[in-house]
């Protein structure tokens, strides 16, 4: 659906997102439409030969990211290795956690960055979507 991204914490909207699920229910797609900064998008599925969900993250700028993970008690947790997050030569680690909020609606999405490949870890970036209300005529 159609969702308003906040920091969270914070009521002052950063994005919008769409995300749908494509593909007979195989697929989870977003599109991320922040008010600065790059856009971007991800495509989600779950690979059944590794038992893990995998995704691909394209920007703004030239390349893709891959993430991989699985499901934990009421969420998601997908890692992957970020070339340049950190600076020009400064690769990380982001492991992205998703935990819906049953009450709302809404998904939290906390980002932790490693530079000591996962030892230690770090926020990076926090955010809620919650969904837009769906018109009605």
């Amino acid at each position: 659906g159609e969702w308003t991204v906040f920091p969270t914490g914070s009521e002052s909207k950063v994005a919008d997102s769409k995300i749908e699920r494509l593909y007979n229910g195989c697929a989870i797609r977003e599109n991320w439409m922040p008010l600065r900064g790059n856009d971007g998008g991800s495509l989600s599925g779950y690979n059944p030969a590794t038992g893990q969900w995998e995704q691909t993250w394209i920007g703004s700028s030239a390349g893709q990211i891959y993430f991989e993970g699985q499901p934990f008690r009421t969420g998601m947790v997908l890692t992957g290795t970020w070339p340049d997050v950190g600076g020009p030569g400064r690769d990380g680690l982001i492991r992205m956690t998703y935990t819906p909020n049953e009450l709302d609606g809404s998904v939290r999405q906390f980002g932790q960055v490693s530079y000591d490949e996962g030892l230690t870890w770090a926020p990076s970036f926090d955010f809620t979507y919650v969904p837009k209300k769906k018109e009605t005529k």
